[in-house]
Formats: structure tokens, sequence, C-alpha cells
């Protein structure tokens, strides 16, 4: 197995636009999917809406850990093969898709018996539960699909190949375009199934994904398809991708439970208020897209630098990471800030709902300087294998310090809506540069002499 890639020796700049581009590309119209889910769904009602918007926390949970048993093993093997270690990097890669298998079927359980109770925390009932239930229910039958298009990406993304699921997510968009009408409306045969047919949609498109990024796989390097007995489950890797990876999946899952906590003080303001935030947060998906593709970019890089020892590449692959991202996001950030309410008007044309979306998004606009440095900075941190602040900055910017701050803002200072926006922006912003010094010093302490 060749491990010649040219990421330990070829120009930063250059390797960040061979990874960072078709990841980007991917990652938009992977957001562009949702927003087509969005836009159909707010043709139906917008209690679908709402309820689409409340189903997106409760899932994120669950998908929280496959997404970051990914980024874990994405880690692991660009580590291994950066030291030149090809069995290591094989075993890590086949072990990693046992694991995810495994785990997503314990995971399927969990969310089809928690999913009621944590809608009824939210405030859903009679109609609007059973609506929600309708489309989450469905979406964890098919679980299993998308974790394990995660980890067969990850397994590509290591050996810095971000083509295959660049092309599968366009491939999907398109897709979704067509069977989200059909399965939502009906027709040549298909009954009308309303909100559960996007979920439906949804299932398709992530089993074909799991069978063409399976098949680009088998294809790698990686994969010895000979070698079926490497798939047993196997304790040190087991418990190696646990290690790495469950603190990605603990940062995305307070991701998670932040949006909760969002979304359990919005429901006091009604349908019309998470219908609103559901919509906007659409819009800063588009905004900060780049964020996608240069996170996939520093992990992949610091990753297989840090594995061959060389790092001041690591230092700079993480620096102009940042430059890059904060460019580009200049550019989102005065359209979103200049013309909200019209952005807002392409998925409803509810006033109250207009409303509330332009104003959060005027907010929102300026912190995309702190998602980019927040994002590019946990990911540099996974490529060094120093996985547990995610944890630590998980739980401050997105389950304490929003508590305190929505309660503080919103309530106690009866600021309303707008404290929640305020609160939003106040915590990431300190959370960010809580990071920027944690990730200076991290990197002195293990790249200079002593």
């Amino acid at each position: 197995m060749s491990t010649d890639n040219g990421l330990t020796t070829k120009p930063i700049p250059g390797l960040i636009a061979q990874l960072a581009i078709p990841a980007s590309i991917g990652m938009f119209f992977n957001t562009m999917y949702n927003v087509v889910d969005t836009y159909f769904s707010g043709l139906i009602s917008t209690e679908a809406i709402a309820a689409l918007s409340l189903s997106f926390p409760v899932f994120f949970i669950i998908l929280a850990i496959g997404f970051g048993i990914s980024t874990g093993t994405t880690a692991l093997i660009a580590n291994a093969l950066g030291a030149g270690d090809e069995i290591e990097a094989r075993l890590y890669a086949v072990q990693s898709i046992s694991f995810t298998v495994i785990l997503s079927m314990l995971l399927m359980l969990l969310g089809l018996f928690s999913a009621p109770f944590l809608f009824g925390i939210l405030g859903a009932q009679g109609t609007y539960l059973a609506i929600s239930l309708s489309y989450i229910n469905i979406i964890f039958y098919g679980l299993v699909f998308f974790s394990l298009t995660y980890v067969l990406n990850a397994i590509l993304t290591a050996q810095g190949d971000t083509k295959p699921f660049r092309n599968v997510l366009i491939i999907g968009f398109f897709l979704n375009l067509i069977l989200d009408p059909w399965f939502i409306y009906g027709g040549l045969g298909m009954p009308a199934l309303g909100l559960p047919g996007v979920a439906w949609a949804t299932i398709l498109i992530q089993l074909f994904s799991t069978l063409f990024m399976g098949l680009r796989v088998l294809k790698s390097d990686l994969i010895c398809q000979d070698c079926w007995g490497m798939f047993v489950p196997r304790r040190r890797f087991f418990l190696d991708i646990a290690r790495q990876g469950f603190p990605a999946s603990l940062n995305t899952m307070t991701i998670a439970i932040g949006i909760f906590i969002i979304t359990w003080f919005l429901s006091r303001y009604g349908q019309t208020a998470v219908a609103a935030y559901g919509i906007a947060t659409r819009v800063d998906q588009i905004a900060i897209l780049p964020i996608m593709g240069l996170t996939t970019a520093t992990l992949t890089l610091v990753g297989q630098n840090n594995g061959a020892a060389l790092y001041q590449r690591c230092r700079e692959a993480y620096h102009k990471a940042l430059l890059y991202g904060i460019i580009v996001t200049t550019v989102s950030m005065i359209i979103v800030f200049c013309a909200p309410r019209a952005i807002m008007q392409i998925f409803t044309q509810d006033q109250a709902v207009l409303d509330i979306g332009a104003f959060y998004l005027r907010i929102s606009a300026f912190i995309y300087w702190a998602y980019i440095i927040l994002f590019v900075s946990v990911a540099a941190l996974q490529g060094l294998k120093r996985p547990l602040y995610a944890i630590w900055i998980g739980l401050y910017r997105q389950i304490v310090a929003p508590a305190v701050a929505f309660y503080l803002l919103a309530s106690f200072l009866g600021m309303g809506l707008p404290g929640i926006w305020w609160g939003i922006f106040l915590v990431t912003w300190s959370a960010t540069i809580f990071t920027l010094y944690y990730v200076r010093r991290t990197m002195n302490k293990m790249f200079l002499p002593n």
C-alpha cells in the first residue's frame, strides 16, 4: 500500500485547496439538501417546519456519536499513515466500520425510545407531537446508513481523498429535489405521505450514499477485500476508536444539546419562533460552509504531519486554514447582514417568522468569524490527538453558558427573544477567545524544544 500522497511534502496552501474545496462543495450540496427539506416542509405548513426544526436537535444528539467516531477515525488513520504504519492504518479502517455498525444499532433503539420524552420536554403535544414523531422515527430506522457514510468518508479523508464524498452529496441533493415532492404529494403509484415523505426520501438517499462510498472504499488501499476476518471486533482498536472518537462525539453532542436548550427557550415564544430559528440556522449553515472544508483539511494535514513529526507544517496548516476561513466568511457576513429578510423569504411568507428570523440573522452574521476559529481549532487538536478540550469547550459553549446567559438576558432582564440571540453571540465569542489561547499554548508545549 502506497502512502506517498504528498500530504507531508507538498506546499500547505495547495494541499488545503486540494482537500478543502471538494469537501466544501460537497457540504454546500449537503446543506442545500437540508434547505430543500425546509422549503418543501414550508409548503406543507408552518407546523411542518416547526416539527422539522424540533426534530433536528433530537436526531442530532444521536447522530453526533457517529459523526464523532468518523472524526476520530480520520485522526487515527492519518497519524498511522504519517508514521508509515500501514498495517495499523488498515486495522483502524476496518475496525471503525465494525464499531460503527454495532453502535448505530444501539443508537437506533435509544432514539426510538427517547424521542417522545424529548419532544414532550420541548412542548410538543397532540398533532404537533404526532407530526414530529412521524418524521423522526423513520430517520432512526436508517441511522446506520448515516453513520456508515460518515465513517467511510473518514477512511478516504485520512488518505487525502475528499472527492467521493463531494460527489455523493451532489448526487444526493439532486435526488432529493425529485424524491421530496414526489413522496410528499404522491403520484406514479406513490401515496401522498406528507412530512414522513421527507424522511423516507432521506433514508433512500442515505442508503445510496452508503453503497456508493462503500464501493469507493473497497477500491482504496486501506481495505483488504480478502481479509474479512479483520472485521471481527478487536478490543484494543475499539478502545482506541472510542478514546479518540467519543470526545469528538461528546463535543458534537453538546452542539445538539445546545440546540435543544435554545429550542426549549424558544418554545416559550411559540411555534413561530421555533420555525424562524429553524429557517435562519439553514442560512447560517450556508454562510459558514467554508468551515466544513477547512476543518476537513486541517484535521487531515495536522494528523498526517503530526504522525510524521513535521510540527512546523502542523502549525502552518492551522494558521493558513484560519486565514482563508476568515477571508471567505467575510463575504457571507456582509450578504447576510445586509439582506436577511430577502433570504428568509425564500422559505416562508409568514410575516411573523420573517421578522424574528431577520432580526436573528443580523446578529448571527457577526458570529461567523468565531465559528471559523472554533471549528478549525478543534480540528487541529483532533489531528494532534488532543481531543479532550473539545468536550470542555463544548460543555461551556453549548450547555452551561447558554443556560445562564439565556435566563439572565431573556428572562431576568426581560429582553425576550433578542436576549436569546445576544446570548448566542456573547457565549460563542467568549468560547473563541478561550480556544485561541488554549491552542497556542498546546502547540507551544508540543512543538517547541524543552
